[in-house]
């Protein structure tokens, strides 16, 4: 079974990409960052603003899969300065996982696809 979700933001054409992808019982969530669902950018310089709104877009997700964060079996947290962000990071991923212990990578990378970008998700979760 292949099933896709988008949030139908205008851009997800232009780039040739789907938010989520299913197959079978594993559903493939691209990289979420902070956007609202007109597509406008959420949070400049603001790192908790971002995060929290990047998290409600993989919920936005995961929900179109009919699924919750509980299902989540492994995420990938990008951050532009881990350096700076790394104990708020850790400590809104545990606010946002609760006792649910998905795997998880964390990587410091020099930059993201937007410029004021501070943060990206992407993960892998299932649907039993």
């Amino acid at each position: 079974m292949i099933k896709t979700y988008n949030h139908g933001v205008s851009w997800e054409e232009a780039f040739g990409l789907t938010q989520g992808y299913r197959a079978n019982d594993t559903i493939y969530i691209s990289g979420q960052f902070s956007h609202g669902m007109d597509g406008s950018f959420v949070g400049e310089g603001d790192f908790e603003a971002q995060a929290r709104q990047t998290l409600k877009n993989l919920d936005s997700v995961l929900a179109g899969f009919g699924v919750t964060r509980s299902n989540i079996a492994e995420m990938e947290i990008f951050l532009t300065k881990p350096e700076e962000h790394f104990e708020q990071c850790v400590t809104l991923f545990k606010e946002y996982v609760g006792d649910h212990r998905p795997a998880g990578t964390l990587v410091g990378t020099s930059g993201l696809a937007f410029p004021h970008q501070l943060i990206e998700i992407r993960a892998v979760a299932h649907t039993n």
